[in-house]
């Protein structure tokens, strides 16, 4: 199952949730003010990063810019605990399943949450449908 982490105000987060319902995928839908994030759910998040803090976290947000405050100073417990109290920090939408995350919207690497045999098959249904476009393109020449 997808989850999909939220603020109400996000254009990007609204957007990332109609694409997820328009492919027809399921997710569970949570906005991370009004129900913030747990310690463990912001390890997990952290874990699968390739960059680290620089992935989740908004350097631009005002909660950010307010603390002033150096991340490389911090100790990953700290971080956590920071994260967990200063929800305005995180990028959104955060989008994860057991294998995957992404931060932000992104219209090509969203479709990484497609299963991969569906992907499989809707590739191989252009395939056939450009071939037969270019067959009868060649009948009219």
């Amino acid at each position: 199952m997808i989850r999909l982490y939220i603020s109400p105000s996000c254009t990007s987060c609204r957007k990332a949730k109609a694409w997820l319902k328009n492919a027809g995928l399921e997710f569970q839908e949570r906005n991370i003010f009004s129900e913030p994030l747990t310690r463990n759910e912001i390890k997990e998040i952290l874990l699968l990063t390739e960059t680290g803090t620089e992935e989740i976290i908004s350097t631009r947000s005002k909660v950010y810019e307010k603390l002033d405050i150096d991340l490389d100073d911090l100790s990953f417990n700290e971080l956590v605990t920071l994260l967990a109290e200063n929800p305005g920090m995180l990028r959104r939408p955060i989008m994860i399943d057991s294998k995957r995350l992404q931060v932000g919207y992104n219209e090509e690497d969203i479709h990484q949450f497609i299963p991969r045999k569906i992907r499989l098959y809707d590739a191989q249904v252009k395939a056939r449908q450009l071939m037969y476009l270019e067959m009868q393109q060649q009948e009219l020449v």
